[in-house]
């Protein structure tokens, strides 16, 4: 791989800084949250970011990890595919949906923690560190607990690295198999219309003060592929569902979706 080519796909994946857009504070104010939103595209070179100071600050990935963590269980083949089985060991959790046998694509949208931190011990700290490293995936702070680090604080992201790193999942530029991608592509689906399709996870950090609400993805659309970031503070249980009605609202705004 020449060096301009990879000066040039370093170029096409970086999310430039730009101003305060006024639109999308407008939706945050409306709301009265403390959040940000990174929205980009792949085709027309168009950054959107409200409270830029706050997207380049990391916090505690949580479930939106899941997303890497399905690439890198599926790479390691500690799962086969989106219909395996993980076997529930009938502890009562708060979550009901999660006290059941569960397969790698129910696991992953219903959040279950107990399924990853399964396959977490699978992959091992040692191989999560490569993976991480080869992803440009946040920061990892040592020493770490291999089936809590994306719950506890020990893995931070920021909203700006979660959009490079989702170009580079679109692209597939990662070091992970066809297979690996077109599994994870099936089971991040979250809505599909004529006028677009949508690719998304959340994330609710609750080990840190104050709790971090995530919501990530991308939309295409018959034009374009935008990328999106959005994190809350999270007061109360309340405000979880603005992390998807403040992204459909700012991605309304900005052209992304009608």
């Amino acid at each position: 791989m020449s060096k301009f080519f990879i000066a040039f796909l370093a170029f096409l994946l970086s999310v430039p800084a730009v101003a305060e857009d006024q639109e999308l504070a407008k939706l945050f104010a409306q709301q009265g949250i403390d959040g940000t939103i990174v929205i980009s595209s792949l085709h027309n070179g168009k950054t959107f970011i409200h409270n830029e100071l706050r997207a380049k600050q990391r916090f505690s990935t949580a479930s939106t990890f899941k997303i890497l963590n399905t690439l890198i269980s599926l790479e390691e083949k500690v799962i086969s595919g989106k219909d395996d089985v993980l076997k529930w060991d009938g502890h009562i959790y708060d979550f009901p949906d999660w006290n059941r046998d569960q397969t790698l694509e129910s696991a992953f949208k219903v959040s279950c923690v107990w399924c990853f931190q399964e396959l977490a011990r699978r992959v091992g700290a040692e191989k999560y560190r490569n993976y991480l490293r080869k992803s440009v995936y946040g920061a990892l702070r040592e020493p770490f607990e291999e089936t809590t680090f994306w719950l506890d604080g020990s893995l931070q992201i920021s909203a700006i690295e979660q959009v490079n790193f989702l170009k580079k999942v679109h692209l597939r530029t990662l070091p992970f198999s066809a297979s690996a991608y077109e599994t994870l592509r099936q089971i991040m689906l979250v809505d599909q219309t004529p006028a677009f399709t949508l690719w998304a996870k959340t994330g609710w950090a609750t080990r840190v003060k104050p709790q971090v609400g995530w919501y990530v993805g991308h939309v295409e659309t018959p034009k374009d592929v935008w990328f999106f970031a959005t994190n809350i503070e999270v007061r109360d249980e309340k405000d979880l569902p603005l992390r998807q009605k403040l992204t459909q609202k700012a991605l309304q705004a900005k052209g992304g979706i009608e």
